[in-house]
């Protein structure tokens, strides 16, 4: 097996390759010329973007998959062969460098003027609503979105399924507060219609530090429309909020734009297979594409439906959002004890493996992963929210 590592920036070596190519070409492996690919990284110029960094892996038969090195290696979006699109169309139309993100802006909220990604890690030491406590203020969804990799490298192997795994290390340090270091990587069997995510964070300190993570995937057209359906094993769902009550009853399909459509959510306890792991899927109205989320509950335990069908132009999206908690304030995830903590040293793993469906026999097996992994068990619906903000 041949294996080939770049370093693309490293910030403890003061490097920085900047503009960047490889292809499959450039491989001398029968393996790799079999799936042709190019990888790239583009420094963008000009408006709230200057200076970000974009990788880009390009397979011929399989995906076409964007990230951000300099937003917490968050996936800004992915394209079957037949351009099914991953992704949804913010009105933030650039691909903000965190410089110009000022977190606490709009009572917090300052993450909003950012947010464009189909999938940003909301993190590390803290996610959910923004709230104050003390002399400290937790911002919306915590700032692993907006922390720049401090080293990012790209590994290509010929195995029997030849890869790219593409990795960063994502640093949140404070000085008197938290210490940890989470090493992401993205791999891709080429010619797959699969991406997995894995993720280590450590807290490399000397005293133990609560952590949340929330990996907040947003999904719009065409997959979001009218009649387009949610499935999942559940085992609980409640309404986020009261807004969210009248919603329980069709909480598993969703409206095409609509105006004034304020955001609704679904807190959702997932049910699991013996090994821990999960799946669900957004289908469209057709049952003909769709995209499928397995992840496991061992570290990640619930999941938040977030629906925002408001108008195109405002962002009509749905958020599929496996986490350690809910998107309440940190206060209340604390206080209802899903707040977890990291030892001096520890570190945790997390897994989540997003698919694309193309097709009704893709749809049918998905469906039936559900139905086996729900097993027949109840499901239990309440009709109130488990907490306030």
């Amino acid at each position: 097996m041949a294996k080939l590592l770049f370093t693309l920036s490293d910030t403890a070596m003061g490097y920085d390759e900047g503009d960047w190519f490889f292809d499959s070409d450039s491989f001398d492996s029968d393996r790799i010329s079999d799936t042709p690919f190019t990888l790239t990284q583009e420094v963008l110029e000009g408006g709230r973007q200057d200076g970000v960094r974009v990788i880009t892996l390009t397979c011929e038969n399989g995906l076409t998959i964007s990230l951000c090195p300099t937003r917490g290696m968050d996936i800004l979006e992915v394209f079957s062969h037949d351009g099914t699109r991953l992704g949804w169309d913010s009105p933030v139309d650039e691909i903000a460098h965190p410089k110009t993100i000022n977190l606490e802006a709009n009572g917090g909220c300052g993450w909003a003027e950012s947010f464009n990604e189909m999938m940003v890690r909301c993190g590390y030491a803290w996610a959910g609503h923004p709230v104050r406590e003390g002399n400290m203020f937790y911002t919306l969804h915590g700032r692993a979105g907006n922390l720049p990799a401090s080293r990012v490298e790209v590994e290509i192997s010929d195995e029997d399924r030849p890869t790219v795994r593409i990795r960063g290390l994502v640093k949140e340090k404070v000085f008197k507060g938290v210490y940890f270091e989470c090493w992401t990587e993205l791999s891709y069997e080429l010619g797959s219609q699969s991406f997995a995510i894995h993720d280590h964070l450590t807290n490399v300190g000397e005293y133990p530090h609560d952590y949340q993570l929330v990996y907040h995937s947003n999904f719009g057209a065409p997959l979001l429309e009218e009649g387009a359906r949610f499935v999942a094993p559940v085992e609980h769902i409640s309404p986020f909020n009261d807004y969210a009550k009248p919603g329980l009853s069709d909480w598993q399909t969703f409206v095409g734009p609509t105006a004034n459509f304020d955001e609704m959510m679904f807190n959702i306890r997932p049910y699991a297979n013996k090994a821990g792991n999960t799946k669900v899927a957004l289908i469209d109205k057709a049952g003909e594409r769709g995209v499928a989320i397995a992840f496991d509950t061992r570290t990640l335990p619930v999941l938040s439906l977030w629906k925002n069908t408001d108008t195109l132009k405002h962002g009509y999206v749905t958020g599929i959002e496996p986490g350690t908690g809910f998107c309440y304030p940190v206060t209340v995830e604390r206080e209802q004890g899903r707040v977890k903590s990291l030892a001096a040293g520890e570190s945790v793993d997390f897994n989540v493996i997003y698919t694309l469906l193309h097709g009704a026999d893709d749809i049918a097996q998905v469906e039936r992963e559900v139905e086996e992994i729900q097993a027949g068990r109840e499901t239990t619906v309440s009709d109130q929210p488990i907490a306030y903000e």
